[in-house]
């Protein structure tokens, strides 16, 4: 199976690029606020009483919590889509005898290689931006200046294991459908897809959903004075709520799709109509580009809005939410977050993207044109954009609405017009040209050969 699990990695290396850039995001992150503890539990009792303010354990566990969580949901997002690409050839292993449980250590091979892969690295990336993070802190007077992170692998060997175990929980679940059911019905299933979400996707989705209201329903009942306490359940709520969506995406996608469609289909009645086809037609494949982007603008919008409607209502006075520092560990935490997303949604869209290369030949053996299949994909991208921009917006906006009626006791919260459209645009950024760059490589070549299958 280890030979196997790497023969399949060499094949479709591009399968796996997703997976090990969120490992490696995991892993990093983990590594940084892990060597921040470290850092906390062995400097000297004097250097951390010469601080005022919270610890570097609480900063580290207050900042962080979001960071990881979010680092998580990619890997298991990475996982599904890589898996997704693999299911003809497991489907084909199903057929020639390979059991369940076989299949099953396939993958769970695949995710441990991937995992070590990207250890060192990470770690090593995620060390190197603690000692900076660190050092930001003790100019800013919020860590002794005598503190150092310490040299110990301690953290990167915690950040493997917890990645290990995340990626092998979320192989297991990925991997249940494939190995489940019959060989000649996963062969079948390989070249189609669902046309309905399943009930239990859907209920796991309405429970979520109920989850993420309760987590804002507590985040908009807090006393006005607890402002952090205040952004972190909203902050978590609404990643509870990008979990739902998730979940529920296919449904969500489709539905959007629909509604979106009918302009776009007035706009560009061949490209706009194909365009429309597909993405209602491949709901679970656009639901794989959606939720990066909606995750994208759901949390960077939540956490944007939220520090506009704090900072509204202190006003003028001096506090901790408008203190320089405060904003600037707000900042750092909005780049972070955004960085974990756009890298989720730039190698998703590409990955996406790059797996249609026997659809567009297929296309082109019909008589399209490149030029067609690329305005084609332009109306695609612009709906995936609009459906996901949509779905986060929605989700930042009931966020933003619980922590504005904790802090100023009204549900309509301060909104940044200018940074709202930034998120927008940048998503829009990410999005089309992502989908296009990768279009244009994925039409190239000779058509037979790719329908044949002699290319990949």
């Amino acid at each position: 199976m280890t030979l196997l699990a790497l023969g399949q990695m060499r094949r479709r290396p591009a399968a796996f690029v997703g997976l090990a850039v969120a490992l490696f995001l995991a892993v990093a992150t983990l590594t940084l606020f892990g060597s921040l503890f470290a850092t906390d539990i062995t400097a000297p009792a004097a250097a951390r009483k010469a601080t005022t303010g919270p610890s570097l354990m609480v900063i580290a566990g207050a900042f962080g919590e979001i960071a990881v969580l979010v680092a998580f949901f990619v890997v298991v997002n990475a996982l599904g889509f890589a898996l997704r690409q693999q299911h003809r050839e497991l489907a084909l292993l199903r057929t020639i005898a390979a059991t369940p449980r076989q299949v099953r250590r396939l993958v769970r091979g695949q995710v441990i290689m991937t995992t070590l892969l990207v250890t060192v690295p990470g770690g090593a990336v995620g060390t190197a931006a603690a000692q900076s993070f660190l050092t930001e802190l003790q100019r800013r007077g919020m860590a002794a200046p005598g503190v150092r992170v310490p040299g110990t692998p301690i953290p990167m060997l915690v950040a493997l294991a917890i990645a290990l175990a995340v990626g092998l929980a979320a192989s297991a679940v990925a991997a249940r459908r494939i190995s489940r059911i019959p060989p000649a019905a996963a062969l079948t299933a390989s070249s189609t897809e669902q046309g309905r979400t399943g009930a239990l996707r859907l209920l796991a989705a309405v429970g979520v959903l109920m989850g993420g209201g309760l987590l804002l329903r507590l985040a908009a009942t807090r006393p006005a004075e607890q402002v952090d306490k205040t952004g972190q359940a909203a902050l978590l709520g609404s990643l509870v709520l990008l979990v739902a969506v998730a979940l529920a995406g296919p449904l969500a996608a489709r539905v959007l799709a629909a509604a979106l469609g009918a302009p776009v289909r007035a706009l560009a009645p061949g490209a706009g109509w194909l365009a429309d086809a597909n993405l209602r037609g491949y709901a679970r494949r656009l639901s794989s580009a959606v939720v990066p982007v909606a995750l994208l603008v759901g949390l960077s919008g939540t956490m944007l809005i939220m520090t506009s409607t704090a900072e509204h209502a202190a006003g003028a006075a001096a506090s901790s939410v408008t203190s320089a520092t405060d904003v600037w560990l707000r900042q750092v935490e909005l780049a972070l977050l955004v960085c974990f997303t756009a890298v989720s949604t730039v190698n998703t869209l590409a990955a996406v993207t790059a797996e249609r290369r026997r659809e567009f030949a297929l296309l082109r053996l019909v008589g399209a044109t490149q030029s067609q299949l690329l305005r084609m994909l332009t109306a695609e991208a612009v709906l995936t954009t609009a459906v996901g921009v949509l779905l986060g917006a929605a989700v930042a906006g009931a966020a933003s609405a619980a922590f504005s009626t904790a802090v100023s006791a009204s549900p309509l919260p301060s909104l940044p017009v200018a940074g709202c459209w930034w998120i927008a645009a940048g998503a829009t950024g990410l999005t089309v040209p992502g989908i296009l760059a990768t279009g244009l490589r994925a039409v190239r070549g000779p058509a037979a050969e790719l329908v044949g299958g002699s290319r990949d």
